[in-house]
């Protein structure tokens, strides 16, 4: 197809915003259908239409169930910036690298907005595709990057932008976050409910990104550059997941008035040297059955933010899916179409700070701990004389029969509240030891 690659002449308000679309999964097969639906919606709210002009996938034939004989179509995708009639690409590929990163810096080159929803590349390369956002004057997007069709991007850019964000937390993974709580309402041990997840379509065949808690740290390391004006650090996100979480631990989470998630958690302390430091990790934790995202069940996403104005918001929704997600790239659309073009990560990328990671050891908390052990005499002895050792106060204790023909035993305990450095050295007394079957689970208790 001849192609004009004269950059686009200036728009007035009412021309339409022209779109090239690479990627037609459901979230792009989902953004066509919503444009449709929707069209006189969104050019109210936008002030003009939204045209899609330019299309490109993997597999033309493939049926996608929407039109696309009336967009053209782009064999290669990472050439879809230079046509003359596009304004803005939308990026729905996906991957850190490739194709979708090459496409996005071909499009900031050839001066177009773009939006994604690519939450990797946004991870490990926001700032360089903010730095150079900024110097061409075009718009970058993200907000259907982290927690699907939440606005909390928005929310944080603009809604909390008078406020100094003291923590940002929550639950950042669907797929986790219905394992957890399937396995809470029905008893059954993680890799059953894993399986029956992949069945429903709410796990991947491959699930290692989601239950590995790496998709949760990508989402949480864009929030925390957010938040904190800290130059996004992907590379010290502290990451465990949830594949050691067992249906024990779970029932005994639930008898001392808890339940079990996987959060994603950031904040800024000050360094010994006066140097602001930042801590980022997604783990299981404890959460009190009285706070919010112990009501946060199925593949649902939620995010609080404390303000030191605004107090504890929540931001909650759907974290995935075709529609939701197709309603965040869009809004991106719109933000455009009005002519917004803020500094994509709410302050200029040469305003933002290169924070040292903070390491966890000096945090105090309470953490349940949960050891498999064989059963024999002098073993629960041994565990507590670590405990001892490195300082831990236990606050309880709870020790179950046999829960294997092997004869294994589960004790679990809950540690006084305390530095998380002690705990870590109580484990690593306890490394060598015969007595253990499996590596032992430290859980943080979060504050109610």
């Amino acid at each position: 197809m001849a192609q004009d690659h004269q950059p686009p002449a200036q728009l007035s308000s009412g021309q339409p915003l022209r779109i090239a679309l690479a990627g037609l999964g459901t979230v792009g097969a989902g953004m066509i259908r919503l444009l449709d639906t929707n069209a006189d919606i969104v050019r109210a709210r936008a002030g003009r239409p939204l045209e899609i002009v330019a299309v490109s996938a993997r597999d033309r034939s493939k049926d996608r169930g929407v039109d696309l004989s009336r967009f053209a179509w782009e064999h290669d995708m990472t050439a879809m910036a230079a046509r003359g009639d596009v304004d803005v690409v939308v990026e729905l590929v996906g991957g850190s690298d490739g194709p979708a990163l090459t496409l996005a810096r071909n499009t900031i080159a050839c001066a177009k907005g773009l939006v994604t929803a690519n939450k990797a590349m946004i991870a490990h390369h926001g700032m360089e595709l903010a730095r150079l956002a900024e110097a061409a004057s075009v718009p970058l997007k993200f907000e259907a990057a982290v927690a699907g069709g939440i606005p909390v991007v928005k929310g944080l850019r603009e809604g909390t932008a008078a406020n100094a964000i003291e923590r940002i937390y929550g639950i950042l993974n669907g797929t986790s976050n219905y394992i957890l709580s399937t396995m809470e309402a029905t008893g059954a041990d993680f890799a059953d409910v894993l399986a029956e997840a992949q069945a429903k379509g709410y796990a991947e065949a491959d699930p290692t990104f989601d239950v590995e808690g790496v998709d949760a740290a990508h989402k949480l390391s864009i929030l925390a550059g957010i938040a904190f004006g800290a130059c996004i650090d992907f590379d010290h996100v502290d990451c465990e997941g949830i594949t050691g979480v067992r249906a024990a631990d779970i029932a005994q989470a639930d008898t001392l008035g808890y339940v079990i998630r996987l959060i994603g958690m950031a904040d800024v302390e000050t360094g010994g040297d006066g140097s602001p430091r930042l801590l980022q990790r997604v783990k299981p934790c404890l959460v009190p059955k009285r706070h919010p995202l112990a009501h946060v069940t199925g593949a649902t996403n939620a995010v609080v933010a404390e303000g030191n104005f605004s107090g504890r918001l929540l931001f909650q929704g759907a974290g995935a899916g075709d529609g939701p997600t197709a309603s965040a790239v869009v809004a991106d659309l719109i933000d455009i179409a009005r002519g917004e073009t803020s500094a994509p990560f709410s302050i200029p990328v040469a305003e933002m700070i290169a924070m040292a990671p903070a390491g966890s050891g000096e945090r105090t908390g309470r953490t349940y701990l949960r050891f498999m052990v064989t059963d024999r005499p002098g073993v629960l002895a041994e565990i507590t004389a670590a405990m001892r050792d490195a300082g831990v106060s236990i606050e309880s204790l709870i020790q179950q029969g046999r829960v294997s023909e092997g004869g294994e035993v589960l004790v679990a305990m809950v540690a006084h509240e305390g530095p998380e450095k002690n705990v870590a050295h109580a484990l690593s007394l306890l490394e060598a030891s015969p007595s253990l079957t499996a590596t032992p689970l430290a859980m943080q208790i979060i504050a109610g």
